[in-house]
């Protein structure tokens, strides 16, 4: 079994990308199972938090289910042209202390999707997130790309995936990638 955790970007319930997440867990091949993690309740790294309480639970329990899993999808929002704060801020607090990096995402297969009411999806978002994993030694998956742009008309007012060909080429990327993690798996096990 092939176990992919996912995390959606954005702290908003009715997030556009929480739904893409969900749809995603939805669409996973026979053999794969993706696990929806949150990144509610990390706070925003403070290196005296850090020194003075040490890692909070909420990170610590997220460090070890990404730890543990094949790989790790990113569903990235686009705020300003780049990574929304909150979602590489929790990222950060992963990568806490720098010790750990080697066992939460070294060599992790990695996809990034993300979707936007916008009409060019997530992709500076998606692009600027590429140094991050390089920098966390990640095993980024290129095999695919998929940009949602016009969100709006993807989802219905319930979150749920609407646009048959949104949700076609969403299920390819999740197949591609869980392919891939189950391969590095193999690989490294």
């Amino acid at each position: 079994m092939t176990t992919i955790v996912g995390l959606a970007g954005s702290l908003r319930a009715a997030s556009f990308n929480a739904s893409l997440l969900r749809a995603a867990a939805g669409l996973v091949p026979d053999g794969t199972t993706l696990e929806i993690a949150s990144i509610k309740g990390i706070p925003l790294y403070d290196g005296d938090v850090e020194a003075n309480e040490g890692i909070p639970q909420a990170v610590a329990s997220l460090k070890d289910r990404i730890a543990a899993a094949d790989g790790l999808l990113l569903v990235t929002p686009e705020y300003n042209n780049g990574i929304p704060g909150v979602f590489k801020n929790a990222i950060d607090w992963l990568s806490r202390p720098p010790a750990d990096i080697p066992r939460v995402f070294g060599s992790r297969p990695v996809a990034v999707i993300g979707a936007s009411p916008g009409g060019f999806g997530t992709i500076l978002s998606q692009n600027a997130w590429l140094p991050v994993l390089r920098t966390l030694g990640t095993r980024p998956w290129y095999g695919g790309r998929l940009l949602v742009s016009r969100a709006g008309s993807v989802f219905n007012d319930a979150g749920e995936m609407v646009d048959e060909k949104v949700k076609a080429q969403l299920q390819q990327f999740v197949r591609g990638f869980a392919e891939f993690s189950a391969a590095a798996a193999a690989r490294n096990g």
